[in-house]
């Protein structure tokens, strides 16, 4: 296993995923939810659900993209631009946390897609399994992918007492932190792309 591309791929999906920020607004969303059951099945079924969606475009998503037609150095280009977008939404747009009812399932909507697999998890995901010349370079991007959603899991598990230490001023400065990141990885995306397209 290449740890390089384990720690690359660790750092990248933590930083979009954002089990902190997932956790505070599952809190919000499960608020006046006192069975702690269904609170873990939800948990569960978020991460293992958001899982399986990564792990899937994760193998399939560039044969389908060779199917479109469309190449990985067009997808660097416009992923990095989605994921730029995605960056500049974590530092400047307000979090709302909307309250759900006792009944609703949150597991896929919002928690899975659009908050810890959607669209800029997913660009992430195509880009970094895209390189597999590099040996080992695919066990460890499951892996990383694996323990970021085992992080968000517990995050989830024990939204409340992350609600309690983080609290919302902690939340707003991890959140543009993390897309500060972001964005400086969306722009290498950006750049490699450019480079590539200009070679071809």
């Amino acid at each position: 296993m290449d740890i390089s591309v384990f720690l690359h791929g660790l750092t990248s999906y933590f930083v979009i995923i954002d089990p902190i920020g997932a956790a505070l607004i599952f809190n919000a969303l499960m608020t006046g939810e006192e069975n702690s059951v269904r609170r873990k099945r939800m948990a569960l079924k978020t991460c293992l659900i958001s899982t399986i969606i990564v792990l899937t475009f994760a193998f399939l998503g560039e044969a389908l993209l060779s199917r479109l037609g469309i190449s990985i150095e067009a997808l660097r280009v416009s992923g990095g631009i989605l994921l730029f977008v995605t960056a500049f939404g974590l530092i400047t747009r307000e979090t709302g946390y909307a309250v759900a009812g006792k009944s609703s399932d949150i597991s896929v909507f919002p928690m899975s897609i659009p908050l810890i697999a959607g669209p800029g998890c997913l660009t992430l995901t195509i880009l970094l399994f895209s390189n597999r010349e590099v040996p080992g370079a695919t066990l460890a991007l499951v892996l990383a992918v694996l323990l970021n959603y085992g992080i968000a899991f517990f995050a989830l598990l024990f939204s409340d007492k992350v609600k309690k230490i983080v609290g919302r001023t902690g939340d707003d400065i991890l959140r543009r932190l993390l897309g500060v990141i972001l964005a400086a990885l969306a722009v290498q995306f950006i750049s490699d792309g450019v480079i590539q397209l200009l070679r071809s």
